[in-house]
């Protein structure tokens, strides 16, 4: 059974906002100790392998309001050469070329995906002004990852993260992989499930969702299993292979668990990963 993680976070610790420290430390104090030292390819490959991690999707994070700044280049740079990690880029929404940034992303730098953050960014998904940058990303055939649901950090805007504001994406766009990162987390289970259920390019991930509670949260987890994507939100969280193993402890089919360890994020991503 191959394991992908969804959902990793990378930066030194200078690119983060002192809350988003704070959060780290009171996670996992010795985690935290040992950050600046897992920031390097190899070793941050060897910690995940020893968590029960095949492949990882890495991401950038341009939300200076919020969290802070680890840019494109910092992840392009990582990656390098590193076939375990598969890079995100962030492109921010008011950047003055949405296009010219997303091209260079993807066709210059190498990444395999695009991650947003509307809560942390302050923007609509389904605002207009986003629509040439879908397009490009669906041009190139690279998925996009929505932050959605509820989030911890200074600044954030719950009201941006509404799973329903990516209807009109997914309509839109039909051939664009949709991936709604915690799927709506606290407020919008509902949603994300029902966006699930009627897009065949809209995906769930569940990344920092307790995985003993996703029945709770997701009752008509077994109908859905097959747009259900794992993810750990590392380092906010250390446990990974908890996480991975309460998931195997839910009572779901073998094929299911294969599936939202592995399978559904290989199908998002394409075959050539």
């Amino acid at each position: 059974m191959k394991v992908l993680d969804f959902h990793v976070h990378i930066g030194r610790k200078a690119d983060w906002h002192p809350w988003v420290h704070e959060l780290m430390k009171n996670g996992d104090p010795a985690q935290y100790e040992r950050l600046d030292e897992l920031m390097e390819p190899k070793a941050l490959e060897a910690f995940l392998r020893g968590q029960g991690i095949d492949r990882a999707v890495v991401l950038a994070d341009n939300s200076p309001i919020t969290t802070g700044v680890v840019s494109n280049e910092f992840v392009a740079d990582f990656c390098k050469g590193h076939d375990f990690f598969i890079p995100f880029c962030s492109i921010h929404p008011f950047d003055d070329d949405l296009v010219k940034d997303t091209r260079r992303c993807i066709k210059k730098l190498g990444f395999r995906g695009i991650k947003m953050y509307p809560t942390y960014q302050h923007f609509y998904p389904n605002e207009r002004s986003m629509y040439p940058l879908y397009q490009t990303a669906e041009e190139l055939g690279v998925p996009i990852m929505f932050h959605t649901g509820s989030s911890v950090f200074k600044g954030s805007r719950l009201k941006f993260g509404e799973p329903q504001l990516l209807d009109d994406v997914a309509v839109d766009f039909p051939d664009l992989r949709i991936v709604m990162a915690h799927s709506g987390r606290g407020a919008w289970y509902d949603q994300a499930v029902l966006l699930a259920t009627l897009h065949p390019n809209v995906y769930m991930e569940v990344s920092g969702l307790p995985p003993k509670n996703l029945l709770k949260y997701f009752p008509e987890l077994k109908k859905v299993a097959g747009k259900v994507i794992f993810g750990s939100d590392w380092p906010t969280i250390s446990d990974i292979r908890g996480n991975i193993e309460a998931i195997k402890g839910l009572g779901l089919a073998r094929e299911a668990v294969e599936a939202i360890l592995g399978g559904n994020a290989l199908r998002v991503l394409g075959k050539d990963i």
